[in-house]
């Protein structure tokens, strides 16, 4: 008796498609991982506050995004839980000294969801996720939380991503809404606002190789930093419609634009650490009729950036 083998041709799927333009990837109540054609480009985390112990806590009071490294897509760029000021974490959004009177009359004082202490920021939704060959967006709804553990500000976070040749382009917008009568953000500098914390790496190795691009002054040299104050109400230091900072982080230079909106609440003060973090904040009154909306945009490049390109960008997001 003859054998026969019966062959049977099914179509392979080519592993360099299988992420084929931007997608998101989700490990249920951790953190979704975009990829842009098999690339890892960016990770949400978001897992919900665990109270268990200590460092578990710290973990995971606060949601945020990390940057994957452009090369090995095996580390990421950005700074997550512990470190140098553990609180700082990759992009992040809150203030460190928020007041609102609550539904029964009471004035909460000094609510901090920066350091996220006793307050903290819960992911409580995802309200909308998209991908294609061009752009990923994901937009999620996160609770502000004060000291008595109930919330008293609803966000609207939406993050959209972009490539625009070498650049990896972040657009960030915000709407925070009052659950209570009337809320007041406000901080400093270095405890308040939407920030950029690059890896820790670079608070252990590479901080004095660290240097800031200014609208005025061009670049600077390195691990020369300046900072509002009281003191320092200077237009450097004041209302900037961008600001670059340029690191070294697994031997390589990453160099990150922060373009804010000319929309977003002034006076804007600026900070910068020669360890990886820069950003603005403001202070605001918000009600439930009249929340707050911010946008901004981070242009994050491997390599350098001049001022003149930098000023271009900021002219094309917020011209």
């Amino acid at each position: 008796m003859k054998k026969y083998t019966l062959l049977i041709t099914l179509p392979l799927l080519c592993l360099s498609n299988a992420f084929a333009g931007f997608s998101w990837e989700d490990e249920e109540g951790k953190h979704k991982t975009l990829y842009h054609n098999s690339r890892l480009v960016a990770r949400y985390m978001y897992e919900t506050i665990d109270e268990s112990t200590p460092e578990r806590r710290e973990e995971t009071y606060k949601p945020f995004y990390h940057i994957y490294d452009f090369d090995s897509s095996k580390s990421f760029i950005t700074k997550g839980a512990g470190g140098k000021f553990t609180h700082h974490r990759g992009i992040y959004y809150g203030f460190s000294r928020c007041s609102y009177t609550d539904a029964e009359g009471e004035e909460q004082k000094n609510i901090d969801t920066w350091h996220c202490r006793k307050a903290h920021q819960i992911h409580t939704e995802f309200l909308e996720e998209k991908g294609n060959d061009d752009s990923a967006m994901l937009s999620t709804k996160i609770d502000w939380i004060g000291d008595d553990q109930k919330p008293f500000a609803s966000e609207v976070r939406t993050l959209t991503f972009s490539f625009d040749g070498k650049d990896l382009l972040v657009d960030f917008k915000s709407t925070l809404t009052p659950l209570v009568p009337k809320v007041k953000l406000d901080g400093d500098p270095q405890h308040a606002g939407f920030q950029f914390r690059a890896s820790n790496e670079v608070a252990e190795k590479t901080a004095k190789q660290t240097y800031y691009i200014r609208p005025e002054s061009g670049k600077a040299p390195e691990g020369k930093t300046i900072n509002w104050d009281k003191k320092n109400d200077s237009e450097a230091t004041r209302d900037l419609p961008w600001k670059g900072m340029s690191i070294i982080v697994s031997g390589k230079r990453y160099t990150v634009a922060y373009l804010d909106d000319k929309g977003n609440p002034k006076p804007a003060r600026f900070s910068e650490r020669d360890y990886g973090r820069f950003g603005s904040y403001f202070v605001k009154d918000l009600t439930p009729k009249k929340p707050l909306t911010v946008n901004y945009r981070l242009v994050i490049r491997k390599g350098e950036m001049s001022a003149d390109e930098i000023s271009g960008m900021s002219d094309d997001f917020a011209p």
